[in-house]
């Protein structure tokens, strides 16, 4: 559960510094190093959508993950 939050408050931060920079209130020369950390976490949200994607079939097929969605009525 944390650990998605992690990734929807990255989200969050990358989308309210690609806010000011488009509307002019940041020049992304100069302020460079919050330019750089944001093109890590970029990167590091694009690698784990990229290696969440890529292992979903192993978490659906898990067993007991299967039983609590037929229980739900998923």
């Amino acid at each position: 559960m944390l650990r998605n939050a992690f990734w929807v408050l990255s989200l969050f931060v990358l989308g309210l510094y690609a806010f000011f920079v488009v509307l002019g209130a940041w020049d992304p020369i100069d302020v460079l190093p919050l330019t750089i950390a944001m093109i890590v976490l970029a990167g590091l949200w694009v690698a784990h959508a990229w290696f969440g994607h890529r292992h979903a079939d192993e978490i659906a097929q898990d067993p007991q993950a299967m039983r609590a969605r037929e229980r739900r009525g998923f």
